[in-house]
């Protein structure tokens, strides 16, 4: 009988498998991208985004911790520790999420009220949770591969760098920073994630796993552009949902 690991596909075939799902399934497709990054999106479709949006990188360190939680090779868990400290920076500056919600008050909203995650659609908070308990509970091979979303993200960060710039008043070095961190933060983040993936997906199996992991990852990211669009976009607001005008900044 064949070995199963004799069936598993090259380094390089398995890589080229996964950057496919990226071409056809990232979230860089979405219609409301497109909108967003050419000018198109209302202020209100605009920090709509930045409110849900909200939900899915504040729970970006929790994931990550809950990940190292079940990690027990220390080498490991020091090189995924710096993601954590990536969003959520020091005691007093720096992080993510710091710099997301510096762009919500560029976009006219109350950070208190944003980091509140009041307002979030329902949708939102579905995929995003379920995408907490897929680290958490999944094995680690899998919460490996579904953060190689991260080969794609440079692109996008480009895109919406250039797009806002040119198309929104609001846009700026500040309000951007975000975006402009992360094409410097994603490239480190995924050099260690799919040099991990390729090395311990070492058979047929494994590596269907992987390529299964990222695409509920791009399932996940997908999902919450169709719900913007659909209640902001569509004007489809679902119950409990932010309506335009709540949490503005003083």
């Amino acid at each position: 009988m064949k070995d199963i690991r004799d069936q598993a596909h090259s380094p390089e075939e398995f890589e080229a498998r996964l950057r496919a799902i990226g071409a056809a399934r990232y979230h860089d497709r979405h219609p409301f991208h497109a909108r967003l990054h050419g000018g198109d999106c209302t202020p209100d479709e605009v920090r709509a985004w930045v409110i849900n949006r909200w939900m899915y990188q504040s729970r970006i360190p929790m994931k990550d911790a809950a990940f190292m939680s079940r990690v027990t090779d220390p080498d490991l868990r020091r090189a995924w520790r710096k993601r954590i400290e990536d969003h959520d920076g020091g005691q007093s500056e720096g992080g993510g999420i710091r710099r997301w919600l510096a762009l919500a008050q560029a976009v006219g909203l109350d950070p208190d009220y944003v980091a509140s995650g009041v307002g979030i659609m329902p949708a939102t908070r579905f995929a995003v949770d379920a995408y907490v308990r897929f680290v958490r509970d999944m094995p680690l091979l899998d919460a490996v591969a579904a953060s190689l979303t991260e080969l794609f993200a440079p692109r996008i960060h480009a895109q919406r760098i250039e797009g806002l710039l040119q198309h929104y008043d609001f846009a700026d070095d500040s309000s951007l920073s975000y975006f402009k961190k992360r094409l410097t933060e994603a490239p480190e983040d995924v050099k260690f994630g799919l040099g991990y993936v390729l090395t311990h997906a070492d058979t047929l199996e494994k590596q269907d796993a992987a390529a299964a992991a990222l695409t509920f990852k791009t399932d996940v990211l997908w999902a919450q552009l169709d719900a913007l669009w659909h209640g902001y976009v569509e004007g489809k607001i679902p119950p409990g949902a932010w309506q335009p005008g709540e949490g503005m900044a003083a």
